[in-house]
């Protein structure tokens, strides 16, 4: 993994599709020792978090992990999820970020030297190519390790690096003596919600 101790670096996480790729794994983001690490490997200028929500709810299985990050060094980026009814009668969730995730990114990138995607996105692809292109480097993390693997062949091609998230697992995940950190859960067993999987959409989680 090669990062220097004099760049700027950014993190840039699509929540959903970190979320996803975790659970596959069975383990909990700590979102604390993330921002530690990564603080380790450079000068971490920013650190942005990806999210929708649906609105109209009483209550949000989301909010508590927002409302920690928001307060904890994570610049969080949201938007009103999108609720539909598919052909079987399933109410279904859609709420992609990728246009949101690749405007700030762009933006950004005469600031810093290194970029760091947690997501598979394929859809990424043409915006790390642009980030490149400006003189950047670009690190992507997500997994070839589930099935089938969630990160696009083309936009790992595309990155200057690619690091498999399990081999992050000792460094960012919960401590299983640590019961408040910030950590994401699994979806409630009797969600009522079913998640649109073609856009990555967001799915529950809890601080």
């Amino acid at each position: 993994m090669n990062f220097y101790p004099q760049e700027r670096v950014a993190l840039f996480i699509d929540g959903a599709n970190l979320y996803s790729a975790a659970r596959g794994f069975n383990f909990d983001i700590d979102y604390r020792r993330l921002l530690e690490y990564f603080r380790a490997k450079g000068t971490l200028v920013r650190a942005y978090y990806y999210t929708a929500l649906i609105e109209d709810q009483d209550y949000s299985p989301l909010r508590p992990l927002i409302d920690w990050l928001d307060y904890n060094g994570y610049s969080v980026v949201t938007k009103p999820a999108k609720e539909f009814t598919d052909a079987q009668g399933r109410r279904r969730i859609k709420g992609n970020m990728d246009i949101e995730l690749a405007i700030d990114a762009m933006e950004l990138a005469p600031s810093i030297d290194h970029i760091v995607l947690f997501s598979g996105d394929g859809d990424f692809r043409r915006m790390v190519d642009a980030i490149q292109r400006k003189g950047k480097r670009v690190t992507v993390i997500s997994t070839t390790r589930s099935h089938p693997p969630m990160i696009a062949d083309e936009l790992r091609r595309q990155a200057d690096q690619f690091i498999e998230l399990e081999t992050l697992r000792s460094v960012i995940t919960r401590p299983q003596n640590n019961q408040q950190a910030a950590k994401v859960a699994p979806a409630d067993d009797d969600d009522e919600y079913e998640y649109d999987d073609e856009d990555e959409d967001d799915v529950p989680a809890r601080a």
